[in-house]
């Protein structure tokens, strides 16, 4: 009878635990690394990029060329139907729509498959800098950030 007892207990202290480490995981539910201003430093010739995203995940990202902006587009996390997704405005007549494939505490990865270019997008935060992939099946456009006051 002892001995069942020391095994009950053994079981109620592993249940215990795993509920707790269940508990204790953090579920990472938006980018908050994307958060400030940030302009990117891998420009080719005298174009300057910019993106800046808000506490609610709304930002804007754009590109001057001397003092004209040559490129600008409208930036936001949303929810939809329970899915996340990176909604792009001001590039094609209608808004596209990226779906939230994979999501950590610093990066995020999107998809449309049906989108002409890009099909994926991801970002990531690696050492201090705020890094970007746009890409297709046939072609990849690299982005790093650094972040401005």
């Amino acid at each position: 009878m002892y001995e069942q007892k020391l095994f009950d207990m053994k079981q109620l202290f592993f249940i215990f635990f795993l509920l707790i480490i269940v508990s204790c995981k953090q579920e990472v539910t938006n980018p908050d690394f994307l958060i400030g201003k940030w302009k990117r430093v891998n420009n080719e010739g005298s174009k300057e990029t910019f993106e800046i995203w808000n506490q609610n995940f709304n930002g804007v990202g754009y590109s001057l060329q001397e003092k004209d902006t040559v490129f600008k587009e409208i930036l936001s996390i949303v929810e939809f139907k329970g899915n996340k997704y990176l909604q792009v405005t001001g590039v094609n007549q209608n808004p596209t729509l990226f779906e939230i494939t994979e999501l950590t505490k610093n990066s995020f990865t999107c998809t449309n498959p049906s989108n002409e270019f890009p099909k994926v997008i991801s970002y990531w935060l690696e050492d201090k800098q705020l890094k970007a992939k746009v890409a297709n099946d046939d072609f990849t456009i690299d982005f790093v950030f650094d972040k401005i006051k």
